[in-house]
């Protein structure tokens, strides 16, 4: 087993150049939000039109996409109105290079080493496309954020799910035997949907033992709720990793769209197959005004912790089981089918996320603000109660 500082692919000749070409052109980008309208769409009492069942009530309770209450900080929308003025030109004002200079000043890393998209799920998929194949397998957790298995499924790459443990953790081991030809290991962490922890040494031992010529792709979409390490230091070190991050969660820009991919730039030069679009300047403003908040990461943290734990301990005085989190989503046994539950809840105005396959009684809980909390609470309890939804 190695990590070596550049990696042969056969994606070099132009044989396999045109093959990703055509996959870039057929490659149903998804997103969190497309898995969110899905669940939803499936969960609405009678047949619904178009992609999203919108609530009929303005006040209902969105806890159902992982999206951040909040919604962009003050900065943020200042940037934003003052940019858009410019905006019958694609970037006149050099913000992308800024932004990509804070990044690679907050981090430590050379420019090229970055790359901005609109959104973390691009890279997502783009690395899956980029790094496997049908002799090269893609490898994760279960359960786990699914954007990637879209991508693989796509490129007719063989996809390995592989439980987690006890606690709720990635198990490397068993994910890195679970194929000696894997093409991509992808860790979420915190896991989406879980919301549970992985340790960095974990995650560092995956990418020591790792199959040579494999890349470790590791999305750190919710690391700044968590608190947890980062291991984009292993980037610095010119591993075979690419680390993805996004500004939609503790930055509350889950619709305006900015996320980056971090890697040594033989691996980002991959990625670059398959295209991308100018930047909404929009986006790039909000997301470098973000950065310089000294303030922010830590002042919401707290806010979606205080919230969840709150929520954690109605669930624990009414004895529902659930799984403890560190992000802003966490799973609950509902003891019965959880699509039962996520229509009953729509039925009270309140929006929940989806179950997965392997936990069919789980359902997927966003930490919304107290508010929405206190209404999840009531919903929940008589959802619960009623024994017509079981």
């Amino acid at each position: 087993m190695s990590s070596s500082p550049h990696i042969s692919f056969p994606g070099s000749s132009r044989r396999s150049f045109l093959r990703m070409a055509g996959l870039a052109a057929t490659l149903p980008l998804v997103s969190e939000a497309h898995f969110a309208r899905a669940a939803q769409k499936a969960a609405a009492p009678k047949p619904v039109d178009g992609d999203f069942p919108h609530p009929t009530n303005p006040n209902a309770v969105m806890i159902n996409a992982n999206e951040n209450p909040l919604g962009p900080c003050d900065a943020a929308l200042s940037a934003i109105c003052s940019i858009a003025r410019t905006g019958g030109r694609y970037d006149s004002t050099g913000i992308e290079d800024e932004l990509t200079a804070q990044l690679a000043a907050e981090f430590g890393l050379p420019a090229n080493h970055i790359a901005i998209y609109a959104g973390s799920s691009e890279p997502l998929q783009f690395t899956t496309l980029a790094f496997t194949s049908p002799t090269r397998s893609y490898v994760t957790a279960d359960p786990s954020y699914e954007a990637g298995m879209v991508a693989a499924k796509a490129g007719g790459t063989k996809i390995i799910k592989v439980p987690l443990t006890p606690t709720y953790a990635h198990d490397v081991r068993a994910m890195i035997a679970a194929d000696p030809n894997a093409g991509v290991i992808y860790i979420c962490n915190p896991n989406n949907p879980t919301g549970t922890l992985t340790p960095k040494d974990d995650i560092l031992w995956a990418l020591d033992h790792k199959a040579a010529g494999s890349v470790l792709l590791v999305d750190e979409a919710y690391i700044h709720i968590a608190g947890n390490p980062s291991v984009i230091d292993q980037v610095a070190l010119g591993k075979d990793i690419i680390v993805l991050r996004t500004f939609s969660k503790i930055y509350g820009m889950a619709g305006i769209r900015c996320g980056v991919a971090f890697g040594r730039p033989d691996l980002i030069e991959k990625l670059n197959y398959y295209g991308r679009n100018p930047l909404p300047i929009t986006a790039l403003a909000a997301a470098s005004a973000s950065l310089k908040q000294p303030d922010l990461i830590a002042t919401r943290r707290k806010f979606i912790t205080d919230t969840r734990n709150s929520t954690f301990a109605f669930l624990d005085t009414k004895g529902y089981k659930y799984i403890p989190s560190f992000s802003n989503c966490f799973m609950v046994d509902t003891g019965r089918p959880g699509r039962q539950v996520i229509t009953a809840m729509r039925q009270q105005d309140v929006f929940i996320g989806r179950t997965w396959p392997v936990w069919p009684t789980y359902v997927r809980i966003t930490v919304g603000t107290p508010h929405e909390m206190e209404a999840f609470q009531t919903a929940f309890a008589k959802v619960m109660s009623n024994p017509t939804s079981a």
